[in-house]
Order: C-alpha cells, then structure tokens, then sequence
C-alpha cells in the first residue's frame, strides 16, 4: 500500500491531500505515476502525429520509428538508473529489474533509449532522421513538462531546504530533507519544458533554417535548465568513480556539444519542411499556410513518386506523338492506289474510242 501524502505550501496557504493509487482492480493497482507518465506520452504522440503535414512526414512510417521510440525509451530509462543506482539491491536480485512498476525511470536514460531507437526504425523507414529528432525533440518537451507531476504526486524529485515563497513541505520531505519547506524540483522542470516547447514551437514553424535545428536548440534548452534544477535536488545518481551528480555532468556535455554542433551548422540552409519562408522558397517547399496537394491516386509528392509519376506521363505523350506520326507517314501509301485507278479510267476510255475505229477500217478493206 502505497503512503497517503499530505502536501503543504505554507506561504501560499496551500494544502493537498494526495493518494497516488488513481485505482484498483482485484489486486492489480494503477498508480497516479504512471497514469501521468501515459498521459505524456499520449499528449506528445498527438502533437507529432498533428505536424506531420507541416514536417513533410509520412505518419504510417513516423508511427513505426515513434512505437519502437517508446520500447527504447523505457528500456534506456530503467537501464540507465539501475546502472547509477547506489547499492547492491539490483546484483542481489536481478529480477527486480524488470519491476518498473515499482518505480526506477531516469529521463536521461529515456532520451537517450528513445531517439537511439526512434532514429534507427527512422532510418530503415527511409525517413530524414535530422528532420524526425526535430518533431521528435518538441514531443519530448511535452512529455516531460506533464510527466514531472508524476514525481509530485509520488513526493520525490524535491530539492534543499529554501525559504521562497513556492516552498514545499510534506512527511517525505521531512523525512529526507529538513523540517521546513524544499524546492519543488518537478515543478521547476515542469515549467522550464512547457516554457522549451512554446518557444521551440513556434521556431520550427517560422525560423527553421536546417533539419535538426530545432533538436540542437532542445538539447541546449533543456540541458541548461536540467544543470541547475539537478544542483538543487537531494536524490541525484552519482557517478561510480567521481563524485559528481550523473545528470548535472551529462546535462553540462549536452549543452557544450548543442552549442558547437549548432556553430558547425550556422551555414546550413537544407530543409524538408516548415520554417524560415526564405529557407523554404530555395528549398522549392510551400508555405505552411498552403494545403500539401496530394494526387488522387494516393501517390506521394514528398518522396520521389511524383517525379515517377511525370516521367511516366512524359513516356505516354511520346508514345502517342510516335503514332500520330506513323498514322501521317501511312495515309499517303493509302491514297496512292486511289490516284493511279483515276489515271488510269481516262486510258480504259481511250482505249475503248479507238476500237471502233480500228474495227471499222478493218471492215472497210474486207468489204
């Protein structure tokens, strides 16, 4: 049975009583935690699967790279937080690995399970993998801001002890931190990704220049919030070797090589989908603001069978001239015959004029 919260923000006069079972069925319960976590998951799927048309994006191909995306990003969190997790309990028992349901998810792990996954099945679908991590990395902000309260509403990710006006106290806080209010860690990254998704949002819809823009810009926004915030937090993973908070150390390599990958690419103006309008004219893309005309047959206009499509209509053109021209070339040996029978009707009648004539001075000698 899981503990019954009772949550506090004293300076605002806030009090929440929180149960984080959401319901049960027979002996199987559903926790609050993950019905958050899906709910996330769910808002980011549709946010995607909606831009696909401005993205130029096939979405029968993007659902597969999306799907395999999830398997790899569940598996790369819970990887990645039993490998930092302090103590033996997962050498112990080995089996527990598998019980996600008890809690053990690292984001870290997640992202990096997630686009590793995503951008192979991406890749074998033949999709753009630069012009995927850009959708990708906006749904990943959506995720992120509404998965966080999954750790509200389970009273872990909280920080030190502060004496802001937001601070946050509960028994797990006292217990763990101090007696006075702590900052609510999950709340800060909760806002820090909604504020990432917004802004990123309408960059990729009006100042994209390049595929990949946009994922280069997240991992700079969301690593440089993630360096802070993880300084402040009381549960951090720590690297076996140094004594060095994982995620503020990999949040702080993320930045550096967002930074310089995006000074690298500065030049860069190859885009697939929506974005600066100047980038999108040299690129030959319409506007967002124009529909994508798709051919009744169903053929793509994105992925090469449209020029399939002209080439074989420029075949049939050639093949029909070729017959109007064999059609002219024939139609004189068809009228030639009619020309000579005309000739030769005034000889026949020549000829006939002359027989009498013949015949009349033969008769004349024999008389």
């Amino acid at each position: 049975m899981y503990q019954i919260h009772t949550v506090q923000f004293p300076k605002l006069g806030w009090k929440f009583t929180i149960n984080p079972t959401a319901f049960t069925v027979g002996d199987f319960t559903i926790q609050w935690y993950g019905v958050i976590i899906a709910a996330g998951f769910l808002l980011a799927f549709l946010y995607v699967m909606s831009s696909c048309k401005k993205f130029h994006m096939d979405q029968d191909k993007l659902i597969d790279a999306v799907i395999v995306g999830i398997i790899g990003g569940i598996v790369g969190a819970r990887l990645y937080y039993v490998m930092f997790y302090p103590g033996d309990q997962y050498i112990r028992d080995p089996i527990s690995i598998l019980y996600i349901w008890n809690g053990g998810l690292a984001i870290y792990g997640g992202i990096i399970g997630g686009l590793l996954c995503g951008a192979l099945m991406a890749r074998l679908r033949r999709l753009k993998v630069s012009a995927v991590l850009d959708l990708a990395s906006l749904g990943f902000l959506i995720g992120q801001s509404v998965g966080r309260w999954g750790n509200f509403v389970n009273q872990e990710a909280f920080g030190t002890q502060t004496d802001l006006p937001w601070g946050m106290l509960s028994e797990r806080t006292q217990e763990m931190v101090a007696s006075g209010p702590v900052h609510p860690c999950f709340l800060y990254e909760s806002l820090w990704c909604a504020l990432g998704f917004v802004l990123l949002h309408i960059f990729s819809r009006k100042f994209r220049r390049y595929d990949g823009q946009v994922f280069l810009l997240y991992l700079v926004w969301y690593g440089l919030g993630r360096f802070f915030i993880e300084g402040l937090r009381t549960d951090s993973l720590i690297t076996p070797v140094l004594d060095l908070r994982v995620s503020q150390l990999l949040a702080a390599v993320t930045v550096l090589a967002g930074i310089a990958l995006l000074i690298v690419f500065r030049k860069n103006t190859s885009l697939s989908g929506c974005g600066a309008a100047v980038v999108m004219e040299r690129n030959g893309i319409r506007s967002e603001d124009e529909p994508i005309e798709t051919p009744e047959d169903g053929s793509s206009t994105i992925f090469g069978d449209k020029e399939e499509k002209a080439g074989e209509e420029a075949a049939e053109e050639n093949t029909e001239k070729d017959t109007e021209g064999g059609s002219a070339v024939s139609t004189p040996n068809r009228e030639e015959p009619e020309q000579d029978g005309a000739s030769e009707k005034p000889r026949k009648e020549e000829r006939q004029e002359s027989a009498p004539e013949e015949n009349k001075d033969q008769g004349g000698e024999e008389s």
